[in-house]
């Protein structure tokens, strides 16, 4: 399809002018991407320092999208985020009217830093955002930009005086992304930019439209019935049950929800759109998988007891859920983690 290699040389041209200023961190980057192309949201998830905020103020900057910070903190009211009414008075009549100024929600990109910092209060009036595309003040819906993404960050570290995000909104996060330390050549070469000269700026390559297009391309890549059906079987399977896998059964307390199949056949969508595939291969559901499931699936106490994580537990899934034999012959891509 014209419309797909178009497609992939332009997130070539993108992946350019991040790097320009983000080393390395290639798979963060997908993943953002990923998220982005499907119109939905991530998490980001790393000890402080790993460029979490730049890399996302930066792809925004790569795609002309207004970008916006919200700093989340113990004393964030919603109305600090989504903005509130204000009276104004005409001063050659004297009558006073309300207007609505707009909050920092109100932006195409947004970055929610350390969203479990803020009281649940806070995080409901961010979910009405996520999930509907607006935001009420004053019994008044307001539609947000279009497109409208929420990057949230989180530190695993320090968890005092934190409000943990519930399930249902942890739901709405297509993508948990873990930002890892970079490799030892790749810290220096961090070094070396940060300590000389000016920093330099990503050049705009994508604008909103085209982002639109792209999110329109994506739900039009044809996928096959028996990987739908794959889909359905990784996700069905973390749900604890008779025929369950033996890791699922002893170490997990809840599965993944319906959505998790829903997100698993839109980003292997995408995936196959930034490769420059026609249609989506079972490497692009293995790969997209981790990411996907990992803060989906609840682990008991056992697994806590002899250190299983949710990222064991889809590994062994992956090896141990077959693949229909039509399918059997394509590649095992890598795994996105």
């Amino acid at each position: 399809m014209k419309a797909i290699a178009e497609t992939r040389e332009a997130i070539g041209r993108l992946r350019a002018e991040v790097q320009k200023v983000i080393v390395g961190q290639e798979q963060v980057f997908d993943q953002i991407l990923l998220a982005i192309f499907c119109g939905s949201h991530a998490i980001l998830e790393g000890v402080p320092g790993l460029a979490k905020t730049l890399i996302i103020s930066t792809i925004a900057k790569s795609m002309s999208l207004e970008f916006s910070r919200i700093q989340f903190t113990p004393d964030l009211m919603p109305s600090d985020m989504t903005g509130t009414e204000v009276i104004e008075e005409d001063k050659s009549t004297g009558s006073r009217s309300l207007r609505f100024v707009r909050g920092p929600i109100f932006a195409h990109v947004v970055l929610a830093d350390e969203i479990n910092r803020t009281p649940p209060k806070t995080q409901a009036a961010l979910l009405e955002a996520m999930q509907e595309r607006q935001v009420t003040v004053g019994g008044v819906a307001h539609k947000l930009p279009t497109p409208f993404f929420v990057l949230a960050t989180q530190n695993p570290i320090e968890q005092e005086g934190t409000y943990p995000l519930p399930e249902a909104q942890l739901d709405r996060f297509m993508f948990n992304i873990r930002v890892q330390y970079p490799s030892e050549q790749e810290e220096f070469e961090v070094v070396r930019r940060t300590t000389s000269g000016t920093a330099p700026e990503p050049s705009p390559v994508l604008g909103a439209r085209d982002v639109t297009r792209i999110q329109e391309l994506v739900r039009q890549v044809p996928i096959a019935d028996h990987l739908v059906q794959y889909a359905l079987r990784l996700v069905r399977a973390t749900r604890s049950g008779e025929h369950s896998p033996k890791i699922v059964r002893d170490y997990l307390s809840w599965g993944a929800g319906p959505r998790a199949s829903q997100f698993l056949v839109l980003a292997a969508k995408a995936l196959a759109v930034l490769e420059g595939a026609e249609h989506v291969m079972p490497a692009h559901l293995q790969a997209v998988a981790p990411p996907i499931l990992r803060h989906r699936i609840i682990t008991n106490f056992n697994a806590e007891a002899d250190g299983v994580s949710s990222d064991r537990i889809v590994e062994t899934l992956l090896e141990e859920i077959p693949i229909d034999r039509a399918a059997a012959s394509a590649p095992i891509g890598r795994v996105i983690s």
